[in-house]
């Protein structure tokens, strides 16, 4: 008697590779390159906006969401600065990025051969755009208060953890978020990475909002607190998070080869590794030569380096 081949371990309920692909299917080629530009988007995102304050362009355009009273663009005038230009350049990015949401809330939600769990994760660079621009409006109107200025910078950064980790799942085929890692060990890694590095963005949050770059020259409300204390806690919290990295890469070269899943958890850890070490060394420079403008800008972009870094390093972790 004739009988059926058993099902492969591999697959899953969720994932249905006959199904149709959906209404864009003849566009799924283009899934890819739309998730690649919104990444490097969202952290092109983070750099323009450490421009805008770090030239003291935070209030260059005077009101939101008109750049000025009557007017969504600057208004050239004889005595006009580059501040609104740089501001205004930013909000334009933001637009763009808006463009690039869309065009991945499309191909990837419409997509019906996989889980909706990735199909909903799909949705997030889209809401994020739109909640940013919401929170950008508040920090004019707020006049540039260092706490809203934070939250704008640290859900900038997960946008970027979500679409770091939207563009791994795309590319492993992963549609279960919640699959096991390979040993209890690396499951404490991973939790431990990922909270160790919330810390220290959020403490480097902090330091920047009690450091003298409030963008703008004349507004510029600071926390009242010792930058000097939380520049050290800031520094201690990267250590910590350089002690767990360093186990993390111990324990990955003592499992021995594990094939290439092995090998791509081993070439995440180094490179998060070298991410971390330029980034600490970036930073103690900028402390020690009275934080020039240039290298805070290079500690912003290493920042979101580092935030993409550790979501694809704790996705590599678990097993499809």
């Amino acid at each position: 008697m004739r009988t059926n081949p058993p099902m492969s371990s591999t697959a899953s309920s969720d994932v249905a590779p006959t199904r149709p692909a959906g209404p864009l299917g003849r566009w799924a080629g283009w899934t890819r390159p739309a998730l690649v530009a919104n990444l490097v988007a969202q952290m092109g995102l983070v750099v323009t906006g450490g421009a805008v304050r770090l030239t003291g362009s935070g209030l260059g355009c005077s009101t939101w969401p008109q750049c000025e009273p009557g007017s969504f663009t600057p208004m050239l005038r004889e005595a006009t600065s580059i501040h609104p230009f740089i501001e205004f350049g930013n909000r334009t990015l933001t637009g763009v990025l808006g463009v690039i949401a869309i065009v991945v809330a499309l191909l990837v939600f419409t997509d019906r051969r996989r889980s909706r769990g990735f199909r909903v994760l799909g949705l997030v660079p889209l809401v994020g755009v739109a909640l940013q621009a919401v929170i950008g409006g508040l920090t004019v109107l707020l006049e540039l208060h260092p706490a809203v200025v934070g939250v704008h910078l640290l859900i900038s950064m997960a946008l970027i953890a979500a679409s770091a980790i939207l563009l791994y799942r795309h590319d492993q085929g992963v549609d279960h978020p919640g699959a096991t890692a390979a040993s209890p060990a690396l499951v404490t890694l991973g939790h431990a990475l990922t909270v160790v590095a919330a810390v220290v963005l959020a403490l480097g949050v902090v330091v920047t909002g009690a450091g003298p770059h409030g963008g703008d020259d004349e507004v510029a409300y600071r926390f009242t607190v010792d930058p000097v204390l939380i520049a050290k806690l800031h520094a201690g919290a990267v250590w910590a998070f350089l002690a767990v990295l360093v186990a993390l890469i111990v324990v990955l070269a003592r499992r021995g080869p594990d094939g290439e899943v092995g090998a791509r958890r081993r070439r995440a850890a180094l490179v998060l590794l070298a991410v971390t070490l330029a980034q600490g060394a970036v930073g103690y420079a900028q402390y020690l030569t009275g934080l020039p403008e240039v290298l805070v800008g290079i500690h912003m972009l290493g920042a979101a380096l580092l935030t993409a870094s550790v979501a694809w390093t704790v996705m590599t972790l678990r097993r499809p």
